[in-house]
């Protein structure tokens, strides 16, 4: 064996061939500078107002976002999508759990954009107060309504505050009319306070329901049904096509003993069975047949301008707690009250003029 092969073994490491060097180093600086400017605030307003889905999204999240330095943008973009915003039909959607409001939904949706219209599904989706979980499964659930050009879909979790996320679903309304959308479909998930949030940012109130239900849904029936507009029965398909026409009949008789609406609307009672995609349109002329109405009596325009007015009110109310609450002063005297309550040295009532006289005098001398 030659010298030479003797010292080549197996564990010999060749030298490589020399990568060229292709990194920019400027390239990825200018890169790293743009992730970290904000993006224009009139860039996304304009491309909002050009129908850019990208740019809706991008608003909606600093509407959602809990930075505060995302609260003036968020701001200036509703006030700039503004003029832009209510040339829409409002619908809100609720129902109990297990009614199949996203089948319903995404058969309506698709309806809607075969009629040309363009349809953005937002969700009022309450998350739970222990995990901080929510359920933001309707994008996964509605697969073909979500690859519609024409639609846009947006689930939102809540938080501990309803009212911070149905102010936030009433403004991200506005970036959707903006982006063109002219059917907004506000869903509630679940039954509860949400109702009321929904239908006071809404034009028509849907209520989906199955047929035989049950007597212990009455209780919560009948302050949702006192709201609704329309009474859906879904599910009406198979052998359920009997019960649902006698549901229909019993909550067209119900619907009579509810005292007349200020819209001088009758609400109307319907079936559907979304899996079949039956019953869908006649639901869409209902709503048409509403709208009509209450444009020519002018009480669609009316309760648009009320709705404003809430919801300033509303603003008002939950930035004041919020700021009541997250004051040092006060959450320190709460803390400390808290346990005098509890042990019967002090009464709550005091307790509570207490901590109040604190925040009234602290704020005042400010």
């Amino acid at each position: 064996m030659s010298q030479h092969n003797h010292n080549k073994s197996a564990l010999t490491e060749n030298e490589g061939i020399e990568q060229p060097n292709t990194t920019d180093k400027n390239a990825i600086a200018k890169f790293q500078e743009r992730r970290r400017q904000k993006v224009s605030t009139k860039e996304i307003i304009q491309r909002i107002i050009e129908n850019d889905k990208v740019a809706l999204s991008q608003g909606i999240t600093l509407i959602e976002s809990l930075n505060p330095l995302h609260h003036a943008q968020a701001e200036e973009i509703v006030q700039g999508c503004l003029p832009y915003a209510n040339k829409s039909v409002r619908i809100g959607i609720t129902g109990v759990p297990g009614v199949g409001k996203s089948t319903f939904i995404e058969a309506f949706g698709k309806l809607l954009t075969s009629l040309g219209k363009k349809v953005a599904v937002l969700a009022i989706d309450p998350s739970s107060s222990i995990t901080k979980g929510s359920i933001l499964g309707d994008k996964t659930r509605m697969e073909e309504l979500v690859r519609e050009e024409n639609a846009f879909i947006r689930p939102s979790a809540s938080g501990d505050s309803l009212g911070g996320v149905a102010r936030k679903t009433r403004e991200s309304i506005i970036l959707c009319e903006a982006c063109g959308f002219d059917t907004i479909l506000v869903e509630t998930v679940g039954v509860g306070q949400s109702e009321t949030a929904v239908q006071s940012m809404v034009d028509f109130f849907l209520l989906l329901n199955l047929a035989g239900a049950g007597d212990e849904l009455q209780g919560i029936k009948r302050g949702i049904m006192e709201m609704a507009d329309a009474v859906i029965i879904n599910k009406a398909d198979g052998e359920n096509i009997k019960k649902a026409h006698m549901a229909k009949l019993d909550y067209n008789r119900a619907l009579h003993l509810f005292p007349k609406k200020p819209s001088d609307w009758t609400p109307k009672v319907s079936t559907c069975s979304a899996i079949e995609n039956t019953g869908i349109s006649e639901i869409w002329d209902i709503i048409t047949q509403y709208t009509t109405l209450t444009k020519e009596n002018g009480y669609f325009d009316s309760r648009r301008k009320e709705q404003n007015q809430y919801w300033m009110l509303e603003t008002i109310n939950e930035n004041i707690l919020m700021n009541f609450y997250n004051h040092p002063e006060v959450k320190a005297m709460l803390t400390e009250n808290k346990k005098a309550v509890q042990n019967s040295e002090l009464s709550p009532f005091a307790a509570a003029h207490k901590i109040l006289n604190l925040y009234f005098n602290t704020d005042n001398s400010k």
